[in-house]
């Protein structure tokens, strides 16, 4: 066709609310040469049967943000454009049934009060005053919401696409992108009306997108399933309510019995999160279609009816309400139920925006951080949540599945902070999985790995309700405490699967690396941390580096960084290096403590005496192994690195050593309550884009004298210009709870800072924060308050450095 663009800068496949937002954002970036393409008409996927709820409630920090600025985009966004839109800013109420259920109000309550949102929380006695059809019996509160409400999805897209139109974007309907194709550095785009070349192209496909996903040599990490609402019609008792006070009821949530509950004109539209839910287009017998466009799946209200009778019992006058239509369509689900957004995994140039269970209140903030990645190459906000990184390709058709059935049928569910969730389990398992579960570990999985979380003792409580609480003392508490202490004055041992382990190689390779992080490469036979810096100065990722070589070097991080770190380094990799990832080879055991050198001594041939930070090649059990001198958890110690063929015979003679020496094997629950005490930082906690290095406090792993390295320049003008938040560490008169991520720190009735981690130490026995607090304020002695779960409890800043073994003379003895 004549008029058929032939190139682009950016070519988006989708057009559903995602794929617009991230169109229309991109135009609002300058970016105006882009050109989205949609098989169908506008919406024709999930967004056009989507009920159009806008909440910004999250326990999510990052997925709380994008929320946000959804809400507040969509409130003057058709004034923006001149497009009118259904857009009903009714407020919310979300009902609480439990104490525990309160204390996640709270949390999200402070959350918001960060991100400039006064939401409140409601006692029973307050709730009739927002919502008076309800029934409040059996209830413990509600959080008031006064920035929910809902949209009409279509009018909402139609209103980004009018936007995007209007600073120059195009959107081809009824023109489905049919494959692609990388030639001369860029893509090319095959549709029925020609081929377009772009330099870069998103995947905003919706429940389409694994098919879309399959061109690019990607198995996107996704499921689908079936949702149901039911639209209810007039009901005169609501109608008479509503023109006398001239607005809608408040959106209900009934979140401990899962389901919504929504006026709809002058009636209500209801939508359950049932349990006993069902997955789409998985068998052979309910293939995945060519097109479903504007379609949708038959009733299925059986498996509804709890739900339906609850929503009755509760807002009574439902019972009075006719049922005029049900809606059940397709929403896709990825296995941890957040988006795809971000880089698309080993492909240049391509991104991804897709899979969005929640697409409507989501699209907005979902464009900006999508426009983000592409234009600017990182993000405003740290979104590791929704980062398509965060998967890493172990997750096969029926692990989605499975996690996406138990997401959906656990929509509203209270994520705890020690309860594990347990479908998809055992998907990779240590060498010397069956020894840790004969010893009575209680597993979680990080990145697919099952690692030990605590060791339980006769008379335990392992059942999966037991850790579904807020409460410091849980089940774990004694055993946790105990495991502590072994590690104090004997010796504790750590089953540690899943390191992400890259080995670079090459003429060059340590010049390369010395350019990519701050500080300095280690010499020969030493290791050290290296902290990756993005061009703004900010926190991308911590490694481990042990320099085997001159031009041989290991790059250990988390089990969860694989794919994230493993792109970093071959996004910037000059020609010529190599960087193989070997984390699949090797195996790790954390031994330390008091004792850890007298039981390797017993079973190593290997020099014990070699000081901190050094690596050597060693002998356990006849087997080769590399022995590093470091510790997580702040007492002397060595990680144990074995070949997965070797690790249980090494583990076993390990073992057999240290029982003479009091060695107990403990899990990651105190492996935090030790790195807390060190103040040593967790990755994508302590550690993120939403911090420079500056700001984290790592200045003493930053050599300025280097000629270069990314980030230098930005970090310098922070330096001169005065850092505005530093990282410190707080002692808290905390009293049955920690403090959760992302707890507010007040001087006074003004926030000043936040917690990104906070545990119980169990050495110094106090209740301890890492976080950033306003520069000025992070002096010794200063006192704060931190919010708990809405309480304000006393915090002290302490001196920079460790609170347990502060002058490392246990580390290095």
């Amino acid at each position: 066709m004549a008029d058929f663009p032939g190139t682009a800068r950016v070519v988006i496949i989708g057009g559903g609310a995602v794929g617009v937002s991230a169109l229309y954002h991109l135009a609002k970036a300058g970016w105006t040469d882009c050109v989205l393409l949609e098989k169908n008409e506008l919406t024709a996927g999930s967004t056009w049967h989507a009920a159009g709820n806008v909440p910004t409630f999250s326990s999510s920090w990052s997925i709380m943000n994008m929320q946000r600025y959804s809400a507040d985009l969509y409130r003057r966004l058709g004034a923006e454009v001149d497009y009118p839109m259904n857009y009903h800013v009714t407020g919310s109420v979300r009902l609480g049934h439990t104490a525990e259920r309160l204390l996640e109000f709270k949390r999200v309550v402070g959350m918001g009060r960060s991100q400039g949102m006064d939401l409140g929380i409601l006692g029973p006695e307050e709730i009739r005053g927002r919502y008076p059809f309800v029934q409040t019996a059996g209830l413990t509160g509600a959080l008031y919401d006064p920035y929910d409400g809902d949209i009409d999805p279509a009018q909402l897209t139609q209103a980004l696409a009018k936007g995007a139109r209007r600073m120059g974007a195009r959107i081809e309907r009824f023109c489905p992108a049919t494959g692609v194709r990388r030639e001369g550095g860029e893509w090319v785009i095959a549709t029925p009306k020609g081929e377009i070349r772009c330099e870069f192209v998103v995947n905003a496909a919706g429940y389409y997108a694994r098919e879309v996903g399959k061109w690019f040599g990607r198995d996107l990490p996704m499921m689908v399933m079936s949702h149901q609402y039911m639209l209810f019609d007039t009901i005169p008792e609501l109608e008479a309510w509503s023109k006398e006070v001239g607005h809608k009821l408040p959106l209900l949530r009934d979140v401990d019995s899962s389901y919504y509950l929504r006026q709809e004109k002058m009636g209500f539209n209801l939508g359950p999160y049932e349990r006993n839910c069902k997955a789409h287009w998985v068998t052979k017998d309910d293939p995945f279609p060519e097109d479903f466009s504007f379609q949708l799946f038959p009733d299925d209200l059986e498996r509804l009816d709890w739900h339906i009778a609850d929503a009755m019992a509760r807002v009574p006058l439902l019972e009075q309400a006719a049922l005029t239509k049900v809606i059940n369509g397709p929403i896709p689900y990825t296995p941890d139920g957040n988006p795809l957004i971000g880089p698309m995994p080993g492909v240049p140039n391509a991104f991804e925006a897709c899979v969005f269970t929640f697409g409507i209140c989501q699209a907005g903030g979902a464009g900006k951080v999508l426009a983000e990645w592409v234009t600017e190459g990182a993000t405003e906000w740290d979104m590791w949540s929704c980062d398509p990184r965060r998967f890493t390709g172990f997750e096969d058709r029926e692990y989605c599945v499975a996690k996406g059935m138990e997401v959906y049928g656990h929509e509203y569910a209270i994520h705890f902070p020690h309860h594990a969730w347990p479908a998809g389990r055992g998907k990779k398992l240590s060498p010397v999985h069956g020894a840790v579960a004969a010893q009575g570990a209680q597993f979680g999985a990080y990145n697919g790995w099952e690692r030990a979380l605590w060791y339980a003792r006769p008379g335990d409580d392992v059942s999966e309700a037991g850790t579904q609480t807020w409460a410091r003392a849980g089940a774990w508490f004694g055993a946790v405490a105990a495991e502590c202490a072994a590690v104090r004055d004997a010796a504790g041992i750590l089953d540690l699967p899943g390191f992400s382990r890259f080995r670079l190689t090459g003429p060059g390779a340590a010049d390369w690396l010395a350019r990519q992080i701050t500080g300095k490469v280690p010499g020969v036979g030493r290791l050290g941390l290296a902290y990756f810096a993005d061009d703004k100065g900010r926190i991308v990722t911590e490694m481990s580096v042990a320099r085997l070589g001159e031009e041989d070097l290991w790059l250990i991080t988390a089990a969860t960084a694989q794919a994230h770190d493993r792109e970093w380094l071959l996004r910037h990799l000059d020609p010529g290096l190599g960087l193989v990832d070997e984390t699949e080879e090797w195996a790790t055991q954390i031994l330390t403590g008091p004792a850890s050198r007298a039981i390797l001594a017993g079973v190593a041939e290997a020099d014990l005496a070699r000081p901190w930070l050094t690596w050597q090649a060693a002998r356990i059990a006849g087997a080769e192994v590399v022995l590093m001198r470091v510790s997580f958890a702040g007492e002397l110690g060595w990680e144990i690195h074995s070949r997965i063929a070797d690790t249980a015979r090494v583990y076993d003679a390990v073992m057999a050593a240290g029982q003479a020496h009091g060695l107990k094997p403990f899990g990651m629950f105190a492996l935090n309550s030790l790195r807390i005490e060190k103040g040593y930082r967790a990755w994508k906690g302590d550690l993120s884009t939403d911090y420079t290095v500056l700001q984290g406090g790592l200045e003493r792993f930053v050599d300025w004298a280097k000629p270069e390295f990314r980030g230098k320049a930005a970090l310098e003008a922070e330096r001169a210009a005065g850092v505005g938040k530093r990282f410190v560490t707080v002692v808290i008169a905390a009293g049955d709870y920690d403090p959760p991520y992302m707890s507010t720190l007040w001087l006074g009735d003004t926030v000043v800072g936040e917690l990104t981690s906070g545990a119980w130490g169990h050495r110094v026995g106090a209740c301890i924060g890492l976080g950033m607090l306003r520069a000025d304020l992070a002096v010794p002695g200063t006192e704060v308050e931190v919010e708990i779960f809405g309480e304000r409890v006393a915090a002290v800043v302490q001196a920079e450095g460790p609170l347990w073994d502060a002058q490392n003379v246990r580390l290095r003895g």
